[in-house]
């Protein structure tokens, strides 16, 4: 007996992330129907066994499983209003990076429709996708992704974290803080050692393994906040507080700008008036955390039954 054959898929928007995707179901054995806005990106899939069509509507009524991929959700409400009435049935799974706002919004809007809708977050830059290093956060109803999870398995791993549609954006954009804030600190190095002409290059054989180290300490923190105990043993707030203006101040002497690091400054003034000084930096998130919903389990959506999973 042959194969029962692979279930359909159609993907809108084919940039540089949606013709991963499209081109990984492709590989994977799935019919594959693709729209653009420019229809000039449908050809390259095409010639991979892709289906190309002249508008969204025809990639809706493609395929059971709609995978949306543009550059904005602004713009996924600008291809999918249009389409009122004719999503009834489907399942919308917006790979758009967005605010958890955004995929709630959307979410409601397409029940609205008579469509099940799945949020997700890409962890993977479009040449890792169906790598063995690539996975996608995915929100929603348990049902409808349990459905379509060994579709999704073809970009990589599937990440499933919760009912509530609004927490895949949200653990994407906080993986993506911690990446920025790695970043944003890594430039601001270069930027400083360039002034005495080091070499970025040469510089980064110390910076590689030093950042690495620090990085290490992150499961550590982890558990002090979850504990609400914040003791230390390497540097207290009080320690970093009163080191912290030699970096500004030499930022500043070097013609490097401060704007990246000057906010920190005040952070640490108020953790030490606040009577914090013996405690170790993981303290901070207490004072970042400005409204309700702080802590573990008090997010939306959490709750028995709604933590995250991995598939």
């Amino acid at each position: 007996m042959s194969p029962s054959p692979k279930p359909a898929v159609s993907v809108i928007g084919l940039g540089m992330m949606g013709t991963a995707l499209a081109a990984a179901f492709l590989k994977a054995g799935h019919p594959v129907t693709v729209w653009n806005r420019s229809a000039a990106k449908t050809g390259p899939l095409a010639a991979q066994g892709a289906i190309p069509v002249d508008t969204a509507a025809e990639a809706v009524a493609a395929s059971p499983l709609v995978v949306v991929c543009l550059s904005t959700n602004d713009t996924v409400r600008t291809v999918l209003r249009p389409l009122a009435g004719q999503l009834t049935g489907r399942t919308l799974a917006n790979l758009t990076n967005g605010t958890p706002e955004q995929a709630r919004d959307l979410a409601v809007w397409a029940a609205k429709e008579g469509a099940d809708y799945l949020d997700g977050g890409i962890m993977a830059v479009p040449q890792m996708i169906a790598g063995p290093h690539a996975y996608v956060f995915y929100s929603g109803a348990r049902e409808v992704f349990d459905a379509h999870r060994e579709t999704f398995a073809a970009l990589g791993g599937t990440r499933y974290v919760g009912e509530d549609p609004g927490l895949a954006a949200l653990y994407d954009l906080a993986l993506l803080t911690g990446m920025y804030g790695m970043v944003m600190g890594v430039m601001q190095a270069y930027a400083l050692v360039r002034t005495e002409a080091i070499a970025a290059t040469e510089f980064s054989e110390l910076l590689v393994p030093w950042v690495g180290a620090m990085l290490g300490s992150a499961p550590a923190w982890a558990a002090a906040i979850d504990s609400g105990r914040h003791l230390t043993d390497v540097s207290s707030l009080a320690v970093n507080q009163a080191a912290f203006p030699n970096l500004l101040e030499t930022f500043a002497a070097q013609g490097v700008s401060t704007e990246l690091f000057a906010p920190v400054r005040p952070l640490l003034d108020r953790a030490v008036a606040e009577g914090h000084a013996a405690d170790g930096l993981s303290r901070l998130v207490d004072l970042l955390s400005t409204g309700a919903g702080t802590g573990p389990g008090s997010g939306p959506g959490t709750g028995p039954g709604q933590g995250s999973s991995t598939t």
